[in-house]
């Protein structure tokens, strides 16, 4: 147990990421519930979270106990001021569970249809993107993108597009950037240059790449700093990186889109290109 809890919601965040695999199989349970929904933390009683998160309110308690809380009140509290301190808006998992709740009563095989539902899980996607990220994560990405050298992007798979964006866009702000297409197998090879004056932005998402988390190993074993955008601050790529970016794409019938992933991609390069006085594009 810490001598002191957490005083604020970035502490915890990142006490629970690092002490993850310590916990045991049902307080994992609880810590990705309470870092995917902190509004439902925030708002909802012990015993609604723990029916949705699918353990006793019991197990809750404990598990603000481990992390130096006397119960699970105080830590609500932690969530409830970060609300108070922002607009106040539905949670994302709520926003969900409305969402699917009204397509399901249409028919959503009509392409209308699924163009509809598409949009508006986008739509909800964006907005959470608008309201997670925090303007300290940008300012500290921007910051590691200057400094470095090069920057490696590495995302494979789903991820690839975001990667590869990144990739395109900052070779048109006149940034050094690298693509890690791992051709031929050969990731080992294109990182073997990978130094501490060097940037990894790595994107992955479940069920994480071996691959992204390669290089993710690589780059902290070579002391080069790593911006990570995945789906949980528990994500292997996520836990030891300097920033680290949650983002929810929208998923619809199993179908998950990119759209805030490329949105926050976009925000890097395009931010980047007017903080440090760049006259070209980012885009032709």
């Amino acid at each position: 147990m810490p001598s002191s809890p957490p005083d604020n919601l970035e502490l915890l965040r990142s006490e629970i990421a690092s002490r993850y695999d310590e916990l045991s199989p049902r307080l994992k349970q609880v810590a990705s519930f309470v870092l995917d929904n902190p509004n439902d933390i925030a708002l909802e009683t012990l015993a609604v979270n723990a029916n949705r998160c699918d353990v006793q309110p019991s197990t809750i308690v404990r598990f603000a106990k481990v992390f130096g809380y006397s119960g699970a009140s105080e830590m609500q509290r932690l969530f409830r001021d970060e609300i108070l301190a922002a607009a106040p808006s539905p949670s994302y998992s709520e926003r969900i569970r409305q969402f699917q709740e009204r397509s399901d009563t249409v028919d959503w095989l009509l392409p209308y249809n699924v163009m509809r539902e598409f949009a508006e899980s986008n739509i909800i996607a964006l907005e959470h993107l608008r309201d997670a990220v925090r303007k300290d994560d940008l300012d500290r990405s921007l910051e590691l993108m200057h400094g470095a050298h090069t920057i490696y992007l590495a995302g494979v798979r789903r991820a690839f597009p975001v990667a590869a964006y990144l990739a395109y866009s900052l070779s048109h702000v006149d940034k050094r950037a690298f693509l890690l297409d791992g051709v031929a197998g050969m990731t080992a090879e294109q990182t073997w240059m990978l130094g501490p004056d060097d940037l990894v932005i790595a994107v992955s998402f479940k069920p994480y790449a071996s691959e992204t988390m390669a290089v993710v190993e690589r780059s902290s074993a070579n002391g080069a700093p790593v911006i990570a955008i995945s789906d949980s601050r528990l994500s292997p790529i996520a836990k030891d990186a300097n920033v680290c970016f949650e983002i929810k794409d929208a998923e619809v019938r199993q179908f998950r889109s990119l759209t805030a992933s490329m949105c926050l991609a976009q925000t890097l390069v395009i931010s980047y290109a007017y903080k440090f006085g760049l006259d070209r594009s980012a885009e032709e």
